[in-house]
């Protein structure tokens, strides 16, 4: 893509230098002229503009950026389509002056696990915001995590973002995983298929490369790398670095497993699992977070004093920042001497409050004993069902019955994603819960729908149209064509053609004969009939020439043409017949002078002019020369009569 900078986009953004390119688009720095401010200006190449699924894809970045509002993610500003100057699409972005992650590694080499989890946790809560709204971001690596000159790190590039409310943006025909290899998780790679676990087990990846220095797998091609995902574990950190705590060791462990269901479940989860070692490792780590965490209560609930600390209320609560922490307020009495009083008379005298709290506590254990029971060792304990989606059957059944619950194939249904028997989904889903025995119904791929163009070639539009409807299709544009074969009015064809198979609902354009196209016709009398018969070759005619003699018209020339264009207004079907008579010239020629010639060059030169030879043969000598010509030289004859010569 050539350099755009000093281009002015949408007449509001000026293009100031470019600071980044990759595969799909480039990224400029520029100054917003309406506003004052400098932003990051994406720009995607313009060889993909017209390609719709880029387009697309390009937009669903936007929306899926913008869907999300956390302060660790790369806000986005403005999208469009730059109609002023040089066509773009474009997408306006947050600008981040500093580096990215992967500058980091490049210096450094590696990270301390300090320096990690300061980088890290606040990506992990970016994606838990996006997580929570059901957008997978599906391209996690460290090129993507941005880290400002004050800073700040941001999570950027949603280009490759799904979720429900985003539509996919993987090309299943051409089965094309999108994303980084070296952070593809095993399902992206075997299957195409991504959720939240997808993205933990990239950040796993990314959490060993920050430590160690390298990625887990290296290889030749990404082919071998991606087959190394599927059927290789991470190596544990602490293989290689003994020093790094085995709580760090085993988090990573666990958001890699090749296996989804042994991983944290999304972003969220494993958020809570790195602040709890961020604060095992550094106790005050817990203190600041609950101050940034902790909801600010309404202004309107405290009358507030001024404290030493903070600020007292005038119920006996300090607040502390965002936090407020209920005093008790019998630990705010001055505290009495004890009275000299026996044991048995202090007992005597325990106030009923104290015994009905007692009772209340005693009442409360055994509640909360029986219900664990229940829950997890009685009647009501339930088994939670595994993801069997993308397994086989016989797999599938294997992995349920070992937790001791039935299955059974309940339905089946098309997939473009999952092959043909394998397991769609279950009911409940993976994640759910059933007790010990009951049964988890399996729903199987049918494998992808295709359904062929019907053929509709002599149909009206309507009947056309309501074939396609009937068979599950859309009709999309309507245009019209000439056609040898199909009256006006009717359906000569289709986009797709008929008979391809196509996914259901796909749009199918109609083509409406216009009949046969009617040419207009020259007349070629008199002119070459080499002329005469390539012209209307060219034009779309067939061609069928005749032979005669003419004595005005000379030789090779057209005699007549049928049908004819005596007056230049004549027209004629596409690929109808055109019949010519071509002249042989004239029909009458002279006897030439044969005296003396032999006999094979005497009836050489006759038949040449068309006539017909006979020989008459007189006296003994060997070698014979023509001393006779019948009709006499220079006789006017016919084409095809015949001329006797006498050899002697």
């Amino acid at each position: 893509m050539s350099d755009l900078t000093g281009e002015l986009i949408d007449g509001r953004y000026e293009l100031q230098k470019l600071i980044a390119a990759g595969g799909m688009a480039s990224i400029y720095a520029a100054m917003d002229l309406r506003l004052d401010r400098l932003v990051a200006v994406k720009i995607m190449h313009p060889h993909l503009a017209n390609d719709e699924d880029f387009v697309n894809r390009f937009i669903k970045e936007a929306k899926a950026t913008a869907a999300l509002n956390h302060p660790n993610v790369v806000s986005i500003q403005d999208q469009g389509w730059n109609e002023g100057g040089s066509p773009a699409v474009f997408i306006v972005m947050e600008y981040i002056d500093g580096n990215t992650l992967r500058d980091y590694l490049f210096e450094r080499g590696s990270l301390s696990v300090d320096e990690v989890l300061r980088f890290v946790i606040p990506v992990v809560s970016a994606l838990a915001e996006a997580h929570s709204l059901g957008i997978i971001h599906r391209d996690i690596k460290p090129e993507n995590i941005l880290i400002s000159k004050d800073g700040r790190v941001k999570i950027a590039d949603f280009g490759l973002a799904r979720g429900a409310q985003l539509g996919s943006t993987q090309t299943v025909e051409s089965s094309v995983v999108l994303g980084s290899v070296s952070y593809l998780s095993p399902e992206q790679v075997q299957r195409g298929i991504s959720d939240a676990r997808s993205d933990v087990y990239s950040l796993g990846i990314v959490l060993f490369e920050l430590l160690i220095g390298r990625k887990p797998f290296d290889g030749d091609t990404p082919i071998q790398i991606a087959y190394k995902h599927v059927n290789d574990r991470v190596p544990s950190v602490r293989s290689i670095k003994p020093e790094i705590p085995e709580s760090i060791d085993q988090l990573i462990t666990q958001a890699t497993s090749p296996n989804p269901d042994q991983r944290f479940k999304d972003a969220r989860e494993l958020l809570n699992a790195l602040r709890n070692i961020q604060e095992s490792i550094d106790p005050q780590k817990r203190q600041l977070s609950l101050e940034l965490d902790l909801p600010i209560p309404p202004a309107r609930q405290l009358k507030k004093t001024k404290t030493g600390k903070g600020e007292k209320s005038e119920k006996g609560e300090i607040r502390i920042g965002t936090q407020v922490i209920e005093r008790v307020k019998s630990l705010t009495q001055p505290i009495k001497p004890p009275e000299t009083t026996p044991t048995s008379e202090i007992r005597r005298r325990a106030s009923k409050r104290v015994k009905r709290n007692r009772v209340i506590a005693v009442g409360l254990v055994l509640v909360l004993a029986g219900a664990g029971w229940y829950q997890f060792i009685g009647p009501g304990s339930q088994i939670a069902i595994p993801s069997v989606v993308g397994l086989s059957v016989a797999d599938a059944k294997a992995q349920i019955s070992k937790l001791g619950l039935l299955s059974d194939i309940s339905s089946q249904d098309f997939s473009e994603d999952v092959g043909k028997g394998f397991v769609l989904t279950s009911i409940p889903g993976g994640g759910g819960h059933l007790p010990k025995g009951q049964t988890v119904h399996l729903v199987l791929s049918k494998g992808m729908e295709r359904i062929s163009v019907p053929s509709l070639a002599g149909l009206t539009q309507d009947a056309a149209t309501a074939a396609l409807i009937n068979a599950g299709l859309k009709v999309g544009n309507v245009t019209q064509a000439f056609d040898m074969k199909i009256a006006s009015t009717l359906v000569a064809g289709a986009n797709p053609a008929f008979g391809t198979p196509v996914r259901r609902n796909s749009v199918v354009d109609l083509i409406i004969s216009k009949g046969i196209e009617q040419l207009a016709l020259t007349s070629y009398v008199g002119k070459s009939s080499d002329q005469a018969t390539n012209e209307l070759t060219d034009a779309g005619f067939v061609v069928k020439s005749a032979f005669a003699y003419s004595e005005a018209v000379p030789a090779g020339a057209v005699i007549s043409q049928t049908p004819s264009d005596a007056i230049g207004s004549t027209t004629a079907p596409k690929g109808s017949t055109v019949n010519l008579v071509i002249s042989r010239g004239t029909q009458f020629v002279f006897i030439p002078n044969l005296f003396s010639l032999s006999e094979a060059d005497a009836r050489t030169s006759l038949e040449s002019l068309a006539l017909k030879v006979s020989v008459k043969k007189i006296g003994s000598k060997k070698i014979k020369k023509v001393t006779g010509i019948s009709p006499k030289v220079g006789t006017q004859v016919k084409r095809g009569a015949v001329v006797v010569i006498t050899l002697s």
